[in-house]
């Protein structure tokens, strides 16, 4: 099976399931993303939201279904899947950093390790990205000195200092007060406008009616309705679309 050819398809996914046992949690989704575009995942829980974005880069293993990522199907068995996720960041809703590394160590060790740079690229393209999730100024400071939305945008600049060319957000803000969840999507909106090609999990319904480009909604395992946000805000055509929202908006 080959993937259909478009160079600008940065994803592609073709009738992927996932079963836990004798749970089917995923009945066969189908769907692509094209470069730059920003796709939020939408639906109750239990939908299978989760599961979907982290079978993307396999951290949940698939049952069956093929899943291509710029044109090369990560199922296939020679897949090198490690070397595949470099190329993917992923930012989940707990934010996983060392604590007893610092802000800016937490952000060099990947692509030390793993890209192989100098430890003074690293701090550059550190500080770099510390200042634009503005917290170039908590460089040298612990995670446990960090309030939550603080170690969430640490978490985002750790996954971009690998110079990802997707990026996956699971219920990002989700772990945050109130208060902090806006720093957290600002500098999410900022990747947006900046070209990122993005998947995002979240409830937070202003931001994705402001920020993405299309919006898959889940039901049972399955994509029940997909449009822009105006159309799934506005003009949603299934019945189960149209009680999800009129419960949370």
């Amino acid at each position: 099976m080959n993937a259909i050819a478009d160079s600008e398809k940065m994803i592609e996914v073709v009738d992927l399931h996932k079963r836990f046992k004798d749970l089917h949690v995923l009945r066969g989704i189908s769907t692509a993303v094209t470069r730059s575009e920003v796709v939020a995942i939408m639906g109750p829980s239990g939908s299978g939201k989760s599961t979907f974005l982290r079978c993307l880069n396999r951290l949940e293993e698939p049952s069956s279904g093929h899943i291509y990522i710029e044109g090369v199907d990560i199922m296939a068995p020679y897949i090198d899947i490690n070397k595949v996720r470099t190329e993917i960041g992923m930012v989940f809703q707990s934010f996983n950093l060392f604590p007893h590394l610092t802000a800016i160590e937490n952000i060099k060790l990947a692509p030390m390790n793993v890209r192989k740079i100098s430890a003074q690229e690293a701090t550059q393209r550190g500080m770099a990205l510390l200042e634009k999730v503005e917290l170039k100024d908590k460089a040298e400071v612990y995670p446990d000195q960090l309030s939550g939305g603080q170690q969430q945008r640490v978490a985002i600049a750790r996954a971009l200092a690998m110079q990802p060319q997707i990026m996956f957000f699971d219920e990002p803000t989700s772990a945050l007060d109130p208060e902090m969840i806006g720093e957290v999507l600002d500098v999410m909106r900022a990747m947006a406008q900046e070209g990122m090609t993005m998947m995002i999990v979240s409830h937070e319904m202003g931001f994705i009616r402001e920020a993405a480009d299309r919006i898959l909604f889940l039901d049972g395992g399955l994509i029940v309705e997909e449009g822009t946000p105006d159309q799934i805000f506005n003009d949603s055509q299934h019945p189960r679309t149209q009680e999800f929202l009129s419960r949370i908006l």
